[in-house]
């Protein structure tokens, strides 16, 4: 039996790369976990979870796009009071 290249290697290798390339692209769909310490739980920082940020800042005349993890502690602790009231 021979060593030589076959094609159903480039195929799997083909493959691979293209799922490799795929993760890299959707990488700004990543999702972060955010421990809140005043309520003793962690949020997933997804859609669901921006949605709520949003809905707080426009309330409270923020930034929407201001990334929470750079808020300061006591807007994050009263971003947490409003979350929790608000399932």
């Amino acid at each position: 039996m021979s060593r030589g290249s076959h094609p159903l290697s480039y195929l799997l290798l083909a493959a691979a790369l293209t799922t490799s390339l795929a993760g890299i692209a959707c990488e700004h769909h990543h999702y972060y976990r955010v421990y809140d310490p005043y309520y003793t739980d962690y949020h997933v920082w997804n859609g669901e979870e921006a949605g709520y940020y949003s809905r707080w800042a426009a309330e409270t005349h923020r930034d929407p796009h201001r990334d929470f993890r750079r808020l300061p502690p006591d807007e994050q602790k009263e971003y947490w009071t409003w979350r929790h009231n608000h399932h």
